[in-house]
């Protein structure tokens, strides 16, 4: 519903009271009469619409908000669309908008609703009890309870953009607003003793692993940063490595940090001696230090 008119009251709560047998005087009211304040506004379908409130700031602060929705001019009704369809719009107007990462998450968690309740069921027609029953079936097919808050987060996070600014849902019309995450223990972090950290590099066979490992190890870095780096990332004379996005072109994948955010970490002696003898074998002028041409 569109909202046209909007406006704020006092709401009177009881009679007047009276002074010598005599109503008080108008003036008075305010400061003897029991009130409260309400918002009141009327929807483009003509309809009265009113909310009450404790206090006047509350009301005014309520109605300064739908006075938005008519300076928006939102519409009357959501425009129609289907999950699928809207996984399908949100794969492509999102590129670039969040980390790769993040929309890789939206899009496999949009993915398993999708397969779940079917792509063809409108948007405005997914309720909370859909939300439910998906989070249940997960739960039982996923063995990490943490994996399905990661859902319930995210598809929560997805939906609201149907609400602002995509316009398919009506405000409150989230189906995952109310899901509550499942409780969970935290496990303990279990640390890479430095021996299981030499019995791997015993075992690794050739210098692409060797180097890997020593960098997953030695620098801390995330897998997929360790496979997006290009050998500019790498300054061997100061022995930092740099954690930055590629931008796409004919020779990189597009991908960001997690996070979006760049940073430069400190490279070990051990790998950047591997990097070295890695770099010797490496094809001339391919940026890539650990994806292969055969994978690129």
């Amino acid at each position: 519903m569109a909202i046209e008119k909007v406006g704020v009251y006092r709401k009177w709560l009881e009679p007047v009271p009276e002074k010598n047998g005599k109503p008080i005087p108008k003036s008075e009211w305010p400061k003897r009469r029991r009130h409260c304040w309400i918002v009141r506004w009327c929807g483009t379908n003509r309809k009265k619409y009113g909310k009450l409130f404790k206090t006047r700031k509350e009301a005014e602060r309520y109605g300064l908000d739908l006075q938005r929705q008519v300076n928006l001019g939102r519409d009357d009704k959501p425009q129609k669309i289907t999950l699928q369809g809207f996984r399908l719009e949100h794969e492509q107007v999102m590129k670039g908008q969040v980390a790769y990462a993040t929309l890789d998450d939206q899009k496999r968690a949009l993915k398993f609703f999708e397969n779940f309740i079917g792509g063809s069921v409108l948007l405005s027609k997914i309720k909370p009890r859909h939300a439910e029953a998906f989070i249940a079936h997960r739960l039982s097919t996923v063995p990490s309870v943490s994996t399905v808050n990661k859902d319930i987060r995210t598809l929560r996070s997805v939906f609201n953009l149907a609400i602002e600014p995509r316009g398919y849902l009506m405000e409150g019309q989230n189906p995952f607003a109310k899901i509550k995450e499942r409780k969970t223990t935290e496990n303990q972090i279990r640390y890479v003793e430095i021996e299981e950290y030499l019995a791997l590099m015993d075992k690794a066979e050739d210098f692409w692993w060797r180097s890997f490992l020593s960098l997953a190890y030695g620098s801390g870095l995330r897998r997929n940063e360790i496979l997006n780096l290009t050998w500019k990332n790498i300054d061997f004379e100061n022995q930092l490595i740099s954690i930055a996005a590629n931008k796409e072109s004919q020779r990189l994948l597009a991908w960001d940090p997690k996070s979006r955010r760049n940073r430069v970490v400190p490279m070990s002696d051990e790998s950047a001696q591997l990097l070295a003898d890695l770099q010797l074998k490496a094809e001339e002028g391919f940026p890539y230090i650990f994806i292969s041409t055969t994978n690129y």
